[in-house]
């Protein structure tokens, strides 16, 4: 029987914290004069109530060290909390959204995706959007902190090559060299929120969009204050701001303790970042000379249109400074193929990741040389390190699930009613956590609110299965997790 007080106790914790967070939305709606402070004020009362007595009844388990299943069951049962003590304040708000409306907002935030129902974005009150923004930003703060802990020692995907240390517990790891690790990215994680924050401020955006742009920016989320995205302040410079952003949130965010101590060779030999820097950079070409020959855009526009909608593709962001669900032919390609992608393994972004193509690559590739030349003797490898085989096995398992949950969601979602392009991109979307669609029934500026109800439950489903890198969810479902 699997011990479950010290998941419970650091769930307690984690809602307590969700709780304390919701007091912001609640100060500033009372400062506009919102009714709504009352509604985040009792929500985060009640929230914090469950989580204080949550946390107080399982005190005894405070010393206890993490086994697997308890990771496993800590970071499910954390994500899951999370989204329904986030769907509180939208369901009882003053935009009088259904459980089902509520559920899929609060899940596209939590999971730092760029999914919406709601409307009319300019004209809702501010402590919505600043709640918005907050679930994104905790979301993808806990995201973070779960790449480079957890999933590494649960060896999900091939994630056991980014290891910190040798594994001698995840109990050990997390109180140990892990633990720091994590509060340092972790103020990295702010202080490039507020750098993000001042840059939006100079560049044109009053404070309060500047500060809830930079929070969905840096979690990769994708949330904007208005339903044309970020297109509609028309600010090249914006455009850029947000760019840089999007482009240091997909990648892995241990270079910038590398370069904070000075090593800048390790970062130079990141071969991550530079296929993440390659891919995002041809992909930018391609789009930006569409929208020269094609569209009659300007050169400077053209690449700054082009860059921007592949990073935010890329890195799973979700904005968009033009509407792409108008697009056809070369672009919608590009973009249906960024969306599976991803960013960078222990970045915010959603998606396969960077790392896990070079190694399908470069496996690949040595059975390409072995039929050339049968005597020789290749082995892959990665950073200059060979790749084991029980990786190359984790990876092949993670991209065969991964496509098999695409098929199959796609085809539930053709079943509840989607046509087909926007079936076969909202189960891209949701899996890789990017939000719109490349059509113009689920498109960057359109939104999910005209979906069926079935379909938006598909889509809180995939969306949370694909945050967690769906080995988590479906280990709960085979009976040997359970058992001794």
């Amino acid at each position: 029987m699997i011990d479950l007080r010290p998941v419970l106790l650091v769930t307690g914790l984690s809602l307590s914290v969700l709780a304390l967070a919701m007091g912001f939305p609640a100060a500033v709606d009372a400062v506009h004069g919102d009714p709504d402070w009352r509604i985040f004020l009792a929500s985060s009362g009640v929230t914090l109530l469950l989580g204080l007595l949550l946390a107080a009844a399982n005190l005894s388990g405070r010393h206890k060290v993490f086994s697997i299943r308890q990771m496993v069951l800590l970071t499910v049962c954390g994500w899951l909390a999370a989204s329904i003590a986030g769907a509180i304040p939208f369901i009882f708000s003053g935009l009088h959204l259904s459980g089902t409306d509520a559920w899929f907002e609060a899940v596209s935030g939590v999971t730092a995706s760029a999914s919406t129902v709601l409307r009319g974005l300019d004209h809702i009150p501010p402590g919505i959007l600043l709640w918005r923004a907050l679930l994104q930003w905790l979301g993808g703060a806990g995201f973070l902190v779960m790449a480079v802990i957890v999933l590494p020692d649960l060896a999900i995907g091939g994630m056991q090559m980014f290891r910190l240390e040798s594994p001698t517990g995840i109990g050990d790891r997390v109180l140990g060299r892990g633990a720091r690790v994590a509060i340092r990215l972790l103020t990295i994680y702010c202080a490039l929120t507020v750098l993000l924050t001042l840059l939006l401020w100079a560049a044109g955006m009053s404070r309060f969009p500047a500060l809830l742009h930079a929070m969905s920016t840096v979690s990769c989320g994708g949330f904007s204050t208005d339903d044309g995205s970020v297109g509609v302040w028309r600010k090249p410079a914006v455009d850029w701001v947000i760019l840089f952003g999007m482009l240091a949130s997909g990648a892995p965010f241990i270079i910038y303790l590398q370069l904070w101590q000075k090593h800048w060779g390790q970062v130079l030999r990141n071969t991550q970042l530079r296929w993440y820097l390659a891919l995002f950079l041809l992909s930018s070409l391609a789009i930006g000379s569409w929208l020269l020959l094609t569209h009659g855009v300007k050169p400077l526009p053209s690449i700054r249109h082009g860059a921007f909608t592949a990073a935010s593709v890329l890195t799973g962001t979700g904005y968009a400074t033009l509407d792409w669900a108008e697009w056809s032919g070369l672009p919608v390609a590009v973009l249906f193929f960024l969306s599976f992608v991803g960013g960078c393994a222990g970045s915010t972004a959603g998606g396969l990741k960077i790392f896990r193509l070079q190694i399908l690559f470069t496996s690949a590739r040595v059975q390409l040389i072995r039929l050339l030349r049968p005597h020789s003797v290749v082995l892959p490898a990665y950073e200059r390190k060979p790749v084991p085989d029980q990786v190359r096995e984790s990876v092949l398992g993670f991209l065969f699930v991964y496509c098999l949950s695409f098929a199959g969601l796609a085809m539930l979602l053709g079943m509840v009613g989607l046509d087909f392009m926007s079936a076969i991109t909202a189960s891209a979307s949701a899996l890789g956590n990017l939000g719109p669609g490349l059509t113009q029934a689920i498109g960057p500026v359109h939104g999910f609110a005209h979906l069926p109800d079935n379909a938006k439950w598909l889509l809180s489903a995939a969306m949370l299965y694909g945050r967690l890198e769906m080995f988590l969810l479906i280990s709960l479902i085979v009976p040997d997790f359970w058992k001794h």
